[in-house]
């Protein structure tokens, strides 16, 4: 084989290897995130913020009824 021709199969098999390096990264990371659509996370991101609401809504009607008691 001529250098050029090694040279060639040298890039061809550098692109397939940097391809299947490219192909497991997908693959992890898609395993980590899971398939999760956008509306599932924007979902539980709004039961996170209801749940936020009513515990602070809670805190303040203790603190209200902790001042009610104070004023007796």
């Amino acid at each position: 084989m001529s250098a050029a021709a090694l040279r060639a199969a040298q890039i061809v098999g550098s692109l397939a290897v940097a391809a299947a390096i490219v192909a497991i990264a997908i693959v992890v990371v898609m395993g980590q995130l899971g398939t999760t659509s956008v509306a599932e996370l924007e979902a539980a991101e709004e039961r996170r913020e209801q749940r936020i609401e009513r515990e602070q809504e809670l805190l303040e009607r203790r603190q209200e009824l902790l001042e009610e008691r104070r004023e007796r």
